[in-house]
């Protein structure tokens, strides 16, 4: 018997491949899709809402505090004690969410400069990109404690970096009077609930002050309430507005940073 001709063979088709079966889209499986693209939107406007507006609101609040320095500036209040030994300028507390006071912490940027209102309030203080007064506390320059809280990582995120503060750190607090220099001491954390930290002598219920304290405090860890941070610090000096700002926030307080 002869053997079949190649081409012969080349030429009989092939039969046909079968074709893939179509996959059958299912009620759960669109559900299931957009779930997922639900949780991407979500998680991208917690990022906005995390980062990107903390960014926003920062850059606000920063050129707002720049404007109402330059405000007190020319307001006429130059107060200047007779002698560096004096004690410092010590005004009267204001009404509640009203701004009296900024915030300039060198380690945490040169553009830092944070305003400071009355009260701890979430929605008319502390929610506008504030930090708030303990209205409990002492006033800047005074003796005992002058207390303020905020966010950590929203509406300005003001104490995100508290942690990285270190013994020695200059922390400024301005008025209209002028400019009040601490120093930063230590760190602490405590349960919501400790109180304490808003003595006039922090942490020691009843006893009579006998330095001036400044104390920050906010929410830790990041992203959650379960307890507080707070940071310690000194007075060291009181600079009247008559003599302009301390050489080391000067760029900061005059919008050049």
């Amino acid at each position: 018997m002869t053997q079949p001709d190649q081409d012969a063979l080349d030429a009989v088709p092939s039969p046909p491949a079968p074709r893939p079966r179509r996959r059958r889209v299912s009620v759960v499986g669109v559900l299931g899709e957009l779930l997922i693209t639900a949780g991407v939107l979500v998680l991208l406007f917690l990022g906005w809402q995390q980062w990107l507006n903390n960014i926003i609101v920062g850059n606000e609040v920063r050129g707002q505090a720049v404007q109402q320095s330059k405000i007190w500036d020319k307001s006429g209040a130059v107060a200047k004690p007779a002698d560096p030994a004096d004690p410092p300028v010590i005004s009267v507390a204001p009404a509640n969410a009203q701004r009296f006071a900024m915030l300039i912490v060198p380690r945490f940027g040169a553009d830092y400069y944070r305003p400071i209102a009355e009260g701890t309030g979430v929605k008319d203080v502390l929610n506008k990109g504030e930090l708030g007064h303990y209205p409990t506390t002492q006033m800047p320059g005074a003796l005992g404690n002058f207390a303020i809280a905020s966010h950590r990582h929203a509406y300005g995120g003001n104490l995100l970096d508290e942690n990285k503060l270190q013994v020695g750190d200059h922390i400024f607090v301005e008025t209209v009077d002028g400019w009040y220099q601490y120093s930063f001491r230590n760190l602490q954390y405590v349960k919501p609930t400790g109180v304490g930290v808003l003595d006039p002598v922090p942490e020691q219920s009843g006893v009579q002050p006998t330095e001036r304290y400044i104390t920050l405090t906010t929410c830790n860890p990041l992203f959650s309430t379960a307890e507080r941070m707070i940071a310690y610090g000194t007075f060291d000096k009181f600079f009247p507005r008559a003599g302009g700002p301390p050489a080391e926030i000067a760029a900061t307080v005059n919008g050049k940073a």
